[in-house]
C-alpha cells in the first residue's frame, strides 16, 4: 500500500497566473518520499514523482496529438508517469533491460489505464507503447519495491487518491478559459489533499 508523507513545491512558470481551459492546464508533480511504503527492501532512489497532466495542455505543447483508439479522453487529469528520483534532482532510468514490459501482467488494469493513463501520441493507439515506455524508463528503476503490476496499480491508486480535478473545482478553479493565480492553485491542492504540488505551466508562443 502507498501512503504519501510529504510533497514538495516546484514551480516552473514565468508568470504568476495559469490559464484554466482546454489548452491551458498544467502538469502537476507530486513528490512522494520513500516513506510512502509501509514495508520495502533497500531502494535505489529517494522518492517518487507522481506526474499528472491535463490532456489539452499536452496537445498544446506538441506539434500534433491524437486521441487514443478508445476515444477522446475525459476532461480530467491523466497520469503521465510514476518516476523514481534522487534528492539532488537527477533520476535513474532504464535500470533493467531484462525486465521487459509484459502486458499480460497488467491485463486486469488495462480498462482503468485507458481511462486514467491515456496516450495522446500519434498515430492513435491503445496506450501500450506509452505504458511500455514508462515502465522501461522509470518502472524498471522501482523494482526494489514493486513489480510491474504493482507499479501500474499503485499509480492508478495515487491518481484516484489525489482526485485533483475535484479538489480544484471545490476551490472554484475550473477549466473555463479563465486565469487563476498560481498561489491559489497551489493552496487549493494543499488544502484539498494536504500536500503542496509542483506545477509546470505551458508557455504562450
Amino acid at each position: 500500500n502507498l501512503k504519501p508523507k510529504r510533497l514538495s513545491l516546484q514551480l516552473h512558470c514565468r508568470n504568476e497566473e495559469s490559464k484554466m481551459g482546454a489548452k491551458g492546464w498544467f502538469i502537476l508533480k507530486l513528490l512522494m518520499f520513500q516513506g510512502l511504503f509501509i514495508s520495502h527492501s533497500q531502494e535505489d532512489f529517494d522518492f517518487f514523482y507522481l506526474v499528472l497532466q491535463w490532456p489539452g495542455a499536452y496537445c498544446d505543447t506538441k506539434q500534433s496529438c491524437c486521441y487514443p483508439t478508445s476515444g477522446k479522453p475525459a476532461a480530467d487529469f491523466g497520469i503521465h508517469g510514476l518516476w523514481p528520483n534522487y534528492k539532488d534532482g537527477s533520476y535513474p532510468s532504464n535500470c533493467d533491460p531484462d525486465s521487459e514490459f509484459d502486458k499480460s501482467q497488467i491485463s486486469d488494469l488495462v480498462s482503468s489505464l485507458k481511462k486514467k493513463w491515456p496516450t495522446l501520441a500519434c498515430p492513435s493507439n491503445e496506450g501500450f507503447k506509452f505504458w511500455e515506455h514508462e515502465w522501461e524508463k522509470h518502472g524498471t528503476c522501482s523494482l526494489s519495491v514493486m513489480d510491474q503490476h504493482d507499479y501500474f496499480e499503485n499509480a492508478l491508486k495515487l491518481r484516484d487518491r489525489a482526485n485533483l480535478l475535484q479538489t480544484l473545482t471545490n476551490s472554484g478553479i475550473k477549466p473555463d478559459d479563465g486565469f487563476y493565480d498560481l498561489k491559489k492553485i497551489r493552496n487549493a491542492v494543499k488544502d484539498g489533499i494536504g500536500f503542496t504540488p509542483g506545477i509546470e505551466c505551458n508557455k504562450d508562443p
